[in-house]
């Protein structure tokens, strides 16, 4: 603070500005960090990076019955639902833990396009 209880702007200014690197930076972390996420016991895994873009899929041959097709398509197409949803869930986790502590420097949450 300047003499007077005037903040100082330019100290301010580079706070701000080193947040916003910080930010940044944790964004293009996870941006480029994988996250997996099963359901059916193992059977259908999915990975996603940390911000929630879909990059991999893996059914394993036993969730497939081919004397019951439609029903194993049913089956199959519930555990990629369920194992994206698991893998985007802990995403979210991380991205909460990664950009939390961030989002409270500048002020608490709230913070437009995040998702916290």
């Amino acid at each position: 603070m300047v003499p007077g209880g005037q903040p100082n702007m330019q100290q301010l200014l580079q706070q701000a500005q080193k947040m916003q690197q910080d930010l940044a930076a944790a964004q293009q972390e996870l941006a480029e960090t994988p996250v997996e996420g099963s359901a059916g016991g193992g059977l259908v895994k999915a990975t996603v990076t940390g911000s929630g873009e879909l990059q991999g899929l893996v059914i394993d041959p036993k969730a497939v019955d081919a004397e019951s097709a439609e029903e194993t398509a049913e089956t199959i197409a519930d555990l990629v639902l369920a194992a994206v949803r698991d893998a985007n869930a802990s995403a979210q986790q991380m991205q909460q833990q990664k950009l939390g502590p961030l989002a409270q420097g500048l002020g608490g949450g709230g913070i437009p396009g995040l998702p916290f």
